[in-house]
């Protein structure tokens, strides 16, 4: 495994700025943006966790602020799905105009209401992502778009997580291309007990590391 290139950026879209971090290891073969959940930030300690283990398999990640402080303040703004959307579509066109990242294979990792604006990115034609990894998704949010989702898609919900396991079992059987669903037993929606969070992390770094070689 090379080192890996930290860089603290500005991820621009639309005239506005938002702050992430982008590590890429030196002999990435694909970059996994993140979209973290309403109230969760670039710094959320779950996401950084799974984030290390996805670079551990030679995966590049960008943990960004979908949403300005400003924005995030405001309860309207933090589930306004279609904006998160869109600014996630941005960040996917921004590292793809970098010259460090252009060349690799995208792919998005959500949690919470942040799984559906990667599901309703990952569905837009000109996203042309490779693999989604939901954890404790609202995939419900973004039911109506799940047929036109061809990337390879990992939906992983606790078993304790109710009523979103419920929404993840009808959400998978709408999902058109590769698909794979994990219920990591006797979890809850945050996966706060021993051993969950390292579930979540594994099954995602296999996924990410197989689908965007």
């Amino acid at each position: 495994m090379g080192a890996n290139n930290n860089s603290i950026v500005r991820v621009t879209v639309d005239d506005i700025e938002l702050e992430g971090e982008l590590i890429v290891p030196d002999d990435a073969t694909g970059l996994v943006l993140f979209a973290h959940g309403s109230g969760s930030s670039r710094h959320s300690p779950r996401n950084n966790f799974v984030a290390e283990r996805v670079r551990a398999r030679g995966v590049g990640t960008l943990l960004f602020d979908l949403l300005t402080e400003a924005e995030d303040r405001t309860y309207e703004t933090r589930f306004d799905i279609s904006l998160l959307t869109d600014r996630l579509v941005g960040a996917t066109q921004w590292v793809r105009s970098r010259d460090d990242t252009a060349g690799l294979n995208v792919g998005y990792f959500g949690s919470s209401t942040g799984s559906a604006a990667a599901l309703r990115a990952a569905a837009r034609p000109e996203t042309d992502v490779a693999a989604v990894v939901s954890r404790g998704g609202r995939v419900d949010m973004a039911q109506d778009v799940l047929d036109r989702v061809s990337a390879a898609t990992l939906f992983i919900v606790g078993g304790n997580d109710h009523p979103v396991l419920e929404w993840n079992e009808e959400a998978f059987e709408l999902l058109a291309g590769e698909k794979s669903l994990e219920v990591v037993e006797g979890a809850s929606h945050l996966f706060e007990e021993p051993g969950a969070l390292e579930t979540v992390a594994d099954y995602a770094g296999e996924w990410f590391a197989e689908k965007l070689r």
